[in-house]
């Protein structure tokens, strides 16, 4: 432990960052792993603070770890060398999830070799202050600087952000002088407009080319339209936290074949009580994306647990989606696919990929849980026990079918099956 302790220092990692790090198991071998390429790629000499923040925060936020060694030559050999190429990097990646990468649209996208002068810097910050001029001199320093820093950020993409900033304050000043006690004064609220008692609306934000655009709607109409901005059919990829295998482009293919590029969404309770205010949300997004685009939405209970579903709130449920003013293109059960989900927990045993575990539910609580003295156990005697797991020959809590796989929030082998009466 002390050694990697040392190892996450020489990056510029503070002890307790460092110690906290080794918590989880998964960012402390991809980080290893990229420490280990940056230093064969420096040879004698050390990784800067700067570059090690960089490859830092890289392996907190990369998804597809084949991708690792790519981006750390870029980062030791100061090709990227700020967040913001670093956060555009991985957004890239993100979107581009095929193997060979053309390299020119990637370093473009990236702003790798783009140089910001100082003149170019001060030449974009004069045309923004030139703009909004008679507004500044007209409300001196209650003037929103927000709108000035946002628009210098848009002209001058791949600029450091302080010298940006440094740059806009120096020419507000000179335009302005020094604050006066007028300006320091608090600026008078505004008197907020009562609402009528009845039919009140808020204001829904539609996105129409980037630009935000508001108008009278409801709750609901409101929440159809935060739904137009989910990814298309097929490029599943570019949402956050989506993980990509060698074999992802290929089943999103093949998915793409079979349904024509059709939207299709779930709702997916489970039917173990009535439905709340958060629901309606859910359901409005699901049923609402797939509407908005001539989808179709799949009513889908999540009945995997025998021992709070009730018959009563099945039909509750489908009343409540009705009630809402949708129509599900078809109803089905997660128990439908009972036989499947078991024959693929058995390919995944033969695969080395899951085992059954004898610790105890008290012991698999949090994230900090000792590692299972079960996990390394012949595939065979897994397969034996998980067949006499069905058979209902083992007691309730007394054994688990676990997943080998570290979760995003760093918990080791998650329960995928259990025993219950």
């Amino acid at each position: 432990m002390a050694d990697a302790v040392s190892i996450f220092m020489s990056i510029g990692l503070s002890e307790q960052k460092a110690k906290e790090t080794l918590k989880n198991e998964a960012l402390t071998s991809t980080l290893k792993k990229a420490i280990e390429q940056a230093q064969g790629l420096l040879g004698s000499a050390s990784v800067d603070k700067t570059a090690g923040t960089l490859l830092y925060n890289m392996v907190t936020r990369l998804k597809d770890t084949n991708r690792l060694s790519f981006l750390t030559e870029y980062i030791i050999t100061q090709k990227i060398t700020s967040e913001l190429q670093l956060s555009a990097a991985l957004d890239f990646l993100k979107s581009h999830p095929q193997e060979n990468l053309d390299r020119l649209e990637f370093e473009t996208a990236c702003g790798v070799g783009v140089v910001v002068t100082p003149e170019q810097i001060e030449d974009a910050v004069e045309l923004i202050i030139r703009k909004y001029k008679d507004q500044l001199l007209a409300e001196r320093y209650r003037f929103n600087m927000g709108i000035l820093m946002g628009e210098a950020r848009t002209a001058l993409k791949w600029a450091d952000g302080k010298i940006v900033k440094n740059e806009v304050d120096m020419q507000v000043l000179h335009l302005l002088g020094p604050k006066t006690e007028a300006d320091l004064e608090k600026k008078p609220k505004a008197a907020k407009p009562k609402a009528a008692e009845k039919d009140v609306k808020i204001e829904q934000v539609s996105v129409e080319n980037g630009e935000a655009n508001t108008e009278g709607k409801s709750l609901m109409e409101q929440l159809r339209g935060e739904a137009l901005k989910f990814h298309k059919p097929g490029e599943n990829y570019k949402t956050e936290g989506y993980v990509v295998t060698p074999n992802t482009m290929n089943l999103l293919k093949k998915h793409l074949e079979e349904t024509g590029g059709q939207v299709r969404t779930r709702f997916p309770p489970e039917p173990n009580g009535i439905l709340h205010i958060g629901h309606a949300k859910a359901i409005n997004f699901n049923f609402g994306f797939a509407k908005a685009n001539n989808g179709i939405c799949f009513l889908r209970y999540d009945d995997t647990n025998p021992e709070k579903e009730e018959e009563k709130y099945f039909t509750a449920i489908r009343e409540m989606v009705e009630w809402l003013g949708y129509k599900p293109y078809a109803v089905t059960h997660a128990s439908d696919n009972f036989q499947l989900l078991y024959d693929l927990a058995v390919d995944l045993i033969r695969r080395g990929h899951a085992y059954v575990c004898h610790q105890r539910g008290e012991e698999l609580k949090g994230h900090n849980v000792p590692p299972s003295p079960w996990r390394e156990r012949p595939v065979e005697e897994s397969l034996i026990l998980f067949d006499r797991m069905r058979k209902g020959m083992f007691a309730e809590g007394e054994v688990t079918l676990r997943m080998k796989m570290v979760m995003e929030d760093g918990k080791m082998d998650p329960v995928a099956y259990r025993i219950k009466y």
